[in-house]
């Protein structure tokens, strides 16, 4: 019997250092992409050259684009992706539900209806006819942003409050109140364009191209903060995740306050996908396609699962934006088309094998 126990206790060790060992290679792995895209582009920048910017040396012009313009992006690839993605891996234990990501529950089609709001109604696009590269931008991004963080947050809230409202309303319920709320607020898009003149429902689709460069210094801090607290939340509620992936009934016999778990875990993950979608536009699939891939790999064990997805998000957004930027530059493929093309047969290979979430 000792000599059982023993020899379980090392298989499960030996199963631990594997998860682990999966970790370390996704963090290598983005580490490494991470620079590659920070040197490649029109002007080529060595590996070496690139460290030696990001330890505050090098030459002038390789300052100035790294620091200026490449490095941003990359950092914004990083963090999006990542909140993307732990978003999602959260959303599909709590709701329990394969195909639940932040998009779910109408935060994508909300931001994209408030970028539209701050476009239109309040003159935030405007087309730049000086210089036919960026003949599209947004004169008050800062109007722009806040009004799609509070209409992504806002279909949140409405989720929520009939949650508390309707008690019985279950996981499958609170979806479809999300895909309800998207068609709202799609048909609220389509509206808004409707009565604009051609320049502000241009700038209103070039938002919602989604764009990795849209991000400063100043956004991308805020999204860190963001990030960071979302993370701390999610890694603090492991335990209960894992309970709640043998069910409800089994984790509500551990202890835990299922309904308080699942609502605040979706507030928080919702809210965070808000904030990074306000500042760089609509992308698709991330929060799907990340914590899938990752649970091949690490399995339902969220203690390796929430930093795991993290790090394949970040992977996966880096690489669908360098592809973006590199196929056919100069020009620059939108984002969210590229993660759409990555996200979209996943997606149809999830409903045909009736994937469980909790598998």
């Amino acid at each position: 019997m000792a000599d059982n126990r023993v020899t379980q206790l090392q298989l499960y060790n030996a199963f631990l250092r594997r998860k682990r060992l999966v970790l370390i290679i996704a963090i290598l792995a983005t580490v490494l992409t991470a620079l590659f895209a920070v040197g490649a582009g029109s002007l080529n920048i060595p590996l070496s050259e690139v460290v030696k910017v990001l330890f505050g040396q090098g030459s002038d012009l390789s300052q100035m684009v790294v620091m200026n313009i490449r490095l941003p992006r990359v950092v914004a690839s990083i963090l999006v992706g990542a909140v993307l993605a732990v978003s999602g891996a959260v959303m599909q234990c709590v709701l329990r539900n394969p195909l639940a990501s932040p998009s779910t529950l109408g935060v994508s089609h909300g931001a994209a209806f408030g970028a539209a709001l701050g476009i239109i109604v309040f003159g935030g696009g405007v087309v730049n006819t000086s210089s036919a590269a960026t003949a599209i931008t947004i004169n008050n991004p800062y109007i722009v942003t806040l009004c799609a963080f509070l209409c992504g947050s806002l279909s949140t809230a409405v989720v929520i409050l009939l949650s508390r409202v309707k008690r019985d309303l279950g996981p499958a319920g609170l979806i479809l109140a999300g895909v309800a709320l998207s068609s709202l607020f799609a048909g609220g898009t389509t509206l808004l364009q409707y009565f604009a003149d051609e320049t502000k429902i241009s700038t209103v689709v070039f938002w919602t191209f989604g764009n990795m460069g849209a991000a400063g210094w100043t956004e991308l801090l805020i999204l860190a903060v963001v990030f960071v607290a979302a993370m701390v939340y999610f890694l603090l509620n492991r335990w209960n995740y894992n309970a709640m992936v043998s069910g409800a009934d089994t984790a509500q016999s551990l202890g835990v306050n299922t309904r308080s778990v699942m609502l605040i875990s979706m507030c928080i993950g919702t809210l965070a996908a808000a904030v990074a979608v306000s500042f760089v536009g609509i992308i698709s699939f991330v929060g799907l396609v990340a914590p899938h891939i990752m649970r091949r790999f690490v399995g339902n064990d969220y203690r390796y699962l929430i930093p795991s997805s993290a790090v394949a998000g970040a992977l996966l957004l880096i690489l669908a934006d360098t592809f973006g930027r590199l196929v056919i530059a100069p020009v620059i493929l939108p984002i969210g088309a590229i993660t759409s093309f990555l996200g979209a047969p996943l997606f149809l290979f999830l409903l045909f094998r009736g994937l469980k979430a909790n598998d």
